[in-house]
């Protein structure tokens, strides 16, 4: 190709895959667990000013926690589905390819022959709903690339395909 020939732009599809429906559980179930104590702690705050204040000042209390109710249920019932909607995953045979976030958005691809290693990761609530969060380091300095609340089944796939991959590959992984 000589320096005269127009270079035909690159452009990198959005991933594919979604994840399973019960990535909208794990996460509202996550984001209920953060509120609970919070919303806990505003009815003692109210208990408390209804028994044993003698004066009680009520004012701020009737501001927060309206805030806090709405915040608590945009939370728990939007940004669930609204990170269901943008998270994105594809494993291709060069790249694993990942988009997520709900408010900020990003998306990133690990070149198969940069993997270092592949992880899969399970805490409590993964477990109870039987996913897993796959992550495949690399050397970059923007850090690893996660795919979060895979069910099971796709995450084992998604490490096979991905370690079988990387090692057919030439780079050096650095």
């Amino acid at each position: 190709m000589s320096d005269s020939t127009p270079r035909r732009p690159f452009t990198v599809a959005d991933p594919a895959e979604k994840l399973g429906p019960r990535a909208v559980t794990l996460w509202t179930v996550a984001a209920a667990l953060l509120w609970v104590p919070i919303l806990i702690g505003l009815v003692v705050w109210a208990v408390l000013l209804a028994t044993v204040a003698e004066r009680p000042l009520w004012t701020p209390l009737l501001i927060l926690a309206p805030i806090a109710l709405v915040v608590a249920a945009v939370h728990v019932l939007v940004v669930p589905r609204w990170r269901y909607a943008v998270h994105r995953w594809e494993v291709s045979d060069t790249a694993v390819y990942t988009r997520t976030g709900w408010f900020d958005q990003e998306r990133r691809i690990a070149p198969l022959n940069r993997v270092q290693t592949v992880d899969t990761e399970r805490g409590p609530l993964e477990r109870a709903l039987g996913l897993a969060t796959v992550t495949v380091t690399t050397a970059s300095s923007a850090g690893a690339v996660r795919i979060a609340a895979l069910d099971l089944e796709t995450a084992d796939r998604v490490v096979a395909r991905v370690t079988e991959a990387a090692a057919r590959s030439r780079g050096d992984a650095t």
